[in-house]
């Protein structure tokens, strides 16, 4: 049964001129001896939980909705009867141990303390189980005449996990009790719950935003945004496979998940105040539709353990291509498959890398995907249309592709001006005034200059780092929705490769919009691509998450070309 319940909570503080919803209806189940986690950004309402389940909220704080303690409603508890429970039954452990402890107190009395006041016992017999706790958590009793100054953070830590067992509690609550500790301590501390929770039984609350701590420890986790859960499933899955937009930007954000990624927070910040409408999320969201604008989404069931607050259903499924066919005939008469039954999906917002060696397919695909040439068998959806008929590549969101060389694909007699402002001309967007104000911006986002000099440059006289910029200038002034990059720094030295490669994926992440990112070159696409699709004549080999594919493929010839790679390397 269910030792903790949560239903509907909403925690709202009351001030002068505003009320902030700290928690906003938000519910969970805690079964005996399991250990939930929840995470999310720093004021995504994760502390006023904690604080909301031991009855510790401050004054000005209008509460609503049930908490319920085996059989017993703790939200409508009495001060003194709450006063019981606390310590003895639900215990919990805060994140700032100086401010948490008297100063002026030693820490062996502070430990002491609930178990006289709770349990009824001498201070001698209090003192005696005191020391025991301290050798449980690992420290010498001699530091129990100590006071809290005199202590490393991570000993402090101890004091107050042995404070919180003192009165042997069935549940504790865990709040960033790792925040501000060095690594090897934060390991120790993790050991030390997981022991403790396999040798007692502990029903744990672990509350923080270090993803990859919870993760280490917890069975299931819920994903806080402003005041609500938005997802919530087993950790693996949370990790592996998120399905909603802010756990991603979560995952994404995390070093220890994506060891080698480039590290991308999630743009903008956690609404505040209680004048937001629809979805907290939608102002941040690569996915938004209309409705998120007006309504906030309820969590709902997803399968396997799961469940997402989300309009959409979660990540929606930006383009889908099924059965894909196409080949070329050769100069002796002969058929060369090129694309052979080739299915795959692109989600909204996440970057699909597609390798595999010259030859191998990829970039027909590519075109094939872009509406450039028609494949002979099979359809490319785009946004639930068919990219055949859809003129996807002639309007505003919609599908570009930059080409692998900047220098055929601008042409050199054309002005920077001329190259920009194109697909804009040709496809009526704007007026002559509208269109030189969408050129400045889009040079601006590629951050090349926007001066009357720089626009009258032509093409030939810019270096390749600049014309591949130009390219990628003259895609963006489409505002498209998703982008394909075709080996875009492949004729490019190691340097510009790297400043066009990061100006990329910086574009993608501030953007929102979702991108198919071609090359051969597999450290690349580790840096900076979500899901990785292996090509091998003309067929998809392997796809997956971007760190199983490449670090523990299971294909033959993901194998072979992982072992390809040539150099030097620090992990050798």
């Amino acid at each position: 049964m269910s030792l903790l319940k949560v239903n509907d909570l909403k925690c709202h503080y009351l001030t002068d001129i505003s009320t902030i919803k700290a928690v906003d209806g938000i519910s969970f189940e805690i079964e005996e001896g399991e250990i939930l986690g929840i995470v999310g950004e720093s004021g995504s309402g994760k502390t006023t939980v904690a604080l909301g389940i031991m009855g510790l909220l401050p004054e000005n704080t209008a509460i609503s909705g049930e908490i319920f303690y085996r059989d017993e409603v703790l939200s409508s508890l009495p001060e003194p009867e709450m006063d019981k429970l606390r310590w003895k039954d639900i215990a919990i452990v805060f994140q700032n141990s100086l401010e948490v402890m008297n100063p002026v107190m030693k820490v062996g009395v502070q430990v002491t303390e609930p178990m006289i006041r709770h349990l009824g016992i001498s201070p001698e017999k209090a003192r005696n189980k005191c020391a025991d706790l301290f050798r449980t958590v690992g420290l010498d009793p001699k530091w129990m005449d100590s006071y809290p100054h005199q202590l490393s953070g991570g000993m402090r830590q101890r004091v107050l996990l042995a404070m919180s067992l003192s009165c042997d509690p069935k549940l504790l609550i865990l709040d960033e009790v790792t925040s501000a500790l060095d690594a090897f301590t934060r390991k120790e501390i993790r050991d030390l719950l997981v022991d403790l929770q396999k040798k007692n039984g502990y029903t744990m609350l672990m509350i923080s935003h270090d993803i990859t701590f919870v993760s280490s420890v917890a069975s299931r986790i819920a994903v806080m945004y402003s005041g609500r859960v938005v997802e919530s499933g087993p950790v693996r899955d949370i990790l592996v496979s998120p399905r909603h937009p802010y756990t991603r930007g979560l995952v994404h954000s995390t070093p220890d998940i994506f060891v080698y990624k480039d590290l991308w927070g999630i743009p903008g910040d956690i609404p505040a105040g209680d004048g937001f409408k629809g979805c907290p999320f939608s102002p941040r969201c690569t996915q938004k539709i209309e409705i998120c604008g007006k309504a906030s989404p309820v969590l709902m069931p997803a399968g396997d353990g799961r469940e997402i607050a989300c309009h959409r259903g979660g990540i929606a499924n930006l383009l889908e291509a099924r059965d894909l066919n196409f080949s070329y005939r050769l100069p002796n008469g002969e058929y060369l498959q090129a694309v052979d039954n080739v299915s795959l999906e692109v989600r909204e917002g996440e970057v699909l890398a597609l390798v595999g060696q010259t030859g191998s397919g990829k970039s027909t695909l590519a075109h094939i995907l872009a509406n450039v040439i028609k494949p002979e068998r099979g359809e490319v959806l785009f946004m639930g249309g068919n990219v055949s008929g859809g003129n996807y590549g002639k309007r505003f969101n919609g599908i570009q592709i930059v080409f692998q060389d900047p220098f055929s694909s601008t042409s050199s007699r054309f002005t920077v001006l001329d190259a920009v402002k194109e697909p804009l001309y040709i496809n009526k967007i704007g007026s002559n005034g509208d269109r030189l104000q969408m050129v400045k911006n889009a040079l601006e986002l590629v951050r090349l200059p926007s001066t009357d000099s720089f626009l009258s440059k032509y093409c030939g006289e810019l270096s390749g780092g600049q014309r591949q910029r130009v390219a990628l200038a003259r895609a963006m002034v489409m505002q498209p929705k998703l982008l394909i990059a075709d080996e875009i720094t492949s004729a490019l030295d190691v340097s510009t490769s790297a400043n066009v490669l990061r100006l990329l994926k910086g574009l993608q992440n501030r953007r929102g919009f979702a991108m198919i990112y071609i090359s051969h070159d597999l450290s690349l696409t580790l840096k900076i691509a979500d899901r990785i699709a292996v090509m091998n004549s003309g067929k998809i080999v392997e796809m997956g998450n971007s760190h199983d594919v490449m670090l523990s493929p299971s294909h033959e010839y993901t194998k072979r070309l992982v072992d390809s790679r040539i150099g030097l390397c620090c992990h050798n």
